[in-house]
């Protein structure tokens, strides 16, 4: 299986995932994020990404004030955009930017990225994906481009009651 915490896969990936490495190494983004544990989450690393699919950065992050501080410092070059949500009783930071032509979304959560949803979730549909192949692929794709998101769509698919719980437990 890949081993989707280190950016290195995205060099030999689809073209996409190729200037997505030149861009994020570039830019030293990963370097910048280091000490969060950043993952890159979401669907471009899987391939079912659409054409407005941003990229999804998850963080390890134990003081929000001081994260938040950091990404203003870090990246103040770019038009930032941040928010404190509370999902589940848990206070979670999202900070939105572009870099060059890519929407950029950092995710910043009091858990290890490796046990956080998104991630869970991605490695979830990746082993589906690998199981169901070629043409299930190209069906989440077009729900996606229809304007599902994507646990949803796996939901649908899969006959799912409850996409975002019931894919944890593949």
């Amino acid at each position: 299986m890949i081993d989707f915490t280190k950016l290195d896969y995205l060099k030999i990936g689809n073209e996409k995932q190729r200037i997505i490495y030149e861009v994020l190494t570039k830019y030293k983004i990963f370097d910048i994020l280091k000490k969060y544990s950043p993952i890159l989450a979401g669907t471009i690393p899987i391939e079912i990404d659409i054409e407005e699919s941003d990229l999804d950065i998850i963080c390890e992050v134990k003081d929000k004030v001081e994260f938040e501080k950091f990404l203003i410092q870090a990246f103040k070059d770019f038009d930032l955009n941040i928010e404190i949500f509370k999902i589940n009783n848990e206070k979670l930071i999202v900070c939105n930017f572009k870099l060059e032509e890519f929407p950029i979304e950092i995710f910043g959560q009091n858990k290890p990225t490796t046990q956080q949803n998104a991630y869970l979730h991605m490695i979830a549909e990746y082993k589906i994906l690998q199981e169901k192949g070629e043409n299930f692929k190209q069906k989440i794709i077009d729900l996606k481009k229809q304007g599902m998101k994507t646990e949803p769509a796996f939901g649908m698919l899969l006959q799912l009651e409850n996409p975002y719980e019931d894919l944890l437990k593949f």
